[in-house]
């Protein structure tokens, strides 16, 4: 899908990208990490040549992009910002459908493709479709850029710390609606965030970066249990790494077909450190769980729990 080689960027004397080889499959989620300046933004921004790389050769699909003309990449790659960047004269159907215009769709499947991506990403189309940028909460406009990014099926995702200026809820629903897209569509995706528990919630694959270069690429696992160095430990957290490890395992690991037990459920798809934090807050050492319909699936044990935290 996406191949980097010896890639390289410099502005003056500050090198921001430094000999960075990197190969991203299809249907890979992504997430590059690390510091300010080290530059995760500009190894995202260099694949759809918002920024030009110095060196080394950039390969999209088996394609050298420097072969394709920057506009006709871009509507290949989806792109997410923080700002969400939309139109503040345009409504937010006529936002969605940017790049599907300039394809020259059809307006019957142009609306078809807003309305789907509006109700996919918890839109109502049949209340937001007319309103103004303006007329949105941050995280609507969130949404509505992320639908953007998506309108016309792009072969990747971008993404460039998108959910970074929302609160703590609002950022959870919407991490929680893009992993559900990513599941369901095996789209590849790339983003950039600062934020650890964001990159093990939605990654695939985590790629650490300091000063230009690739420190440690793995699996969100992979990075917590098995880190290269003292600064990928520190960098994923020292203190609280049996916490994020229990936040990379479900509950359904380890619940007890056919038992029963009280108090309020716990989702099939929770993790185990959501149903540590469930059982502090019930004062129990068990506590049911249930799939998407609420039927019962079974009873997980505290003791199970612990036994499982590393």
């Amino acid at each position: 899908m996406i191949e980097l080689r010896k890639v390289s960027k410099t502005y003056g004397a500050a090198v921001a990208v430094d000999g960075l080889s990197l190969r991203i499959d299809s249907g890979e989620f992504v997430v590059l990490i690390g510091a300010s300046g080290s530059g995760k933004s500009t190894t995202l921004k260099m694949i759809n040549r918002l920024v030009e790389a110095d060196r080394g050769e950039i390969l999209f699909q088996g394609d050298d992009i420097c072969r394709c003309r920057p506009e006709a990449l871009r509507r290949r790659m989806g792109y997410a910002i923080q700002s969400t960047g939309l139109f503040p004269h345009w409504t937010v159907a006529r936002n969605v459908a940017t790049v599907p215009t300039l394809l020259g769709w059809p307006q019957a499947r142009i609306g078809e493709r807003v309305d789907e991506l509006l109700q996919l990403l918890d839109l109502d189309p049949a209340t937001y479709r007319e309103r103004w940028p303006h007329q949105l909460s941050g995280g609507q406009q969130q949404r509505v850029g992320v639908a953007r990014a998506l309108a016309a099926d792009p072969e990747l995702l971008l993404m460039d710390e998108p959910f970074g200026a929302l609160d703590p809820l609002t950022r959870q629903a919407l991490q929680q609606a893009l992993a559900d897209i990513h599941r369901r569509s095996k789209k590849t995706i790339v983003m950039v965030t600062h934020d650890i528990d964001e990159a093990l919630r939605l990654a695939t694959r985590i790629v650490l970066m300091d000063r230009g270069r690739i420190v440690q690429a793995g699996t969100p696992m992979q990075m917590l249990a098995q880190p290269a160095n003292g600064f990928v430990s520190d960098f994923m957290g020292r203190s609280d790494v049996g916490l994020k490890l229990l936040g990379l395992r479900q509950v359904t690991e380890i619940v007890r077909p056919g038992e029963q037990a009280g108090g309020s459920p716990l989702r099939a798809d929770a993790s185990l450190r959501e149903a540590l934090s469930a059982f502090v807050v019930q004062q129990t050492d068990r506590l049911p769980v249930v799939d998407d319909a609420g039927q019962p699936l079974g009873v997980v044990h505290f003791a199970d729990l612990l036994a499982r935290r590393g």
